[in-house]
């Protein structure tokens, strides 16, 4: 059974058979998803959809591209969501410097507040981490005891070697699927079978052969056999490691 660690169905691609979907997923060999939340709005409906599905999780937080639209008491209220028996994680939370680089402090300032209270409730981290990644590291490199992962993950393979030391995980997506993913063989090549997750980020990055077409985690599959090849090992085994990695993580049993 896979678990799709990173998976947006709070989206509204998925307003029109969301419920019909999520129901199919363990027929399909999908035992376990977790949703990450981006804002208040999003983390409460995150959390709505697991209450309603017992193989569902959620995670709460404020991305980077959501900092324009953060009002006062947001903070507080994602730190009340945390304290949600469906809450498995603080996520996704991190630094974007793609879509704008001009607020670097008040993103670094926000990624460091959601830190310190996923501390506080000994929660894992999920990280975004976009044309950020000297700024990330340093940041996550300051709290000792945090532990989580870095979703989609794109850093140099120095920088991943930093975190693997660090205990961190690493997730992987359609793009490792791409041909002009040049950075995932070597990567992945890096990365100990027990330090992976899998990841969709539905409904966007859907891989090899599904590009182009709304991403779910029935997709999943191919992302662990381009994993499986590179790893020499089964696709059997990547979803079995990959979901055993994130029990552990995530604290599910």
């Amino acid at each position: 059974m896979y678990f799709d660690t990173h998976a947006h169905y709070d989206d509204r691609a998925f307003d029109a058979d969301r419920e019909e979907l999520l129901a199919a997923m363990p027929e399909a060999g999908v035992g376990l998803i977790l949703i990450p939340g981006c804002d208040v709005e999003s983390s409460e409906r995150a959390l709505a959809i697991a209450e309603k599905h017992p193989f569902v999780y959620a995670a709460v937080g404020i991305h980077p591209e959501e900092l324009a639209g953060c009002r006062e008491g947001d903070l507080a209220r994602i730190a009340e969501l945390a304290g949600n028996e469906r809450c498995a994680a603080v996520g996704e939370i991190g630094l974007d410097y793609y879509w704008d680089a001009s607020r670097k402090e008040e993103q670094k300032a926000l990624f460091a507040k959601q830190l310190e209270f996923a501390l506080e409730r000994d929660l894992p981290v999920i990280v975004h981490d976009r044309e950020a990644h000297g700024d990330c590291l340093e940041i996550v490199s300051r709290y000792e005891g945090l532990r989580g992962v870095f979703h989609c993950y794109s850093g140099s393979a120095e920088m991943a070697e930093q975190l693997l030391k660090q205990g961190w995980y690493l997730g992987f997506d359609g793009p490792v699927t791409y041909k002009n993913a040049r950075r995932a063989p070597e990567i992945l090549a890096l990365c100990p079978l027990d330090r992976m997750l899998i990841e969709t980020d539905s409904p966007y990055l859907s891989p090899v052969p599904m590009r182009g077409r709304r991403n779910d985690s029935r997709n999943l599959c191919y992302i662990a056999q381009k994993i499986a090849e590179i790893k020499g090992v089964t696709q059997e085994e990547i979803a079995a490691v990959t979901s055993e990695n994130g029990k552990r993580l995530f604290g599910i049993e």
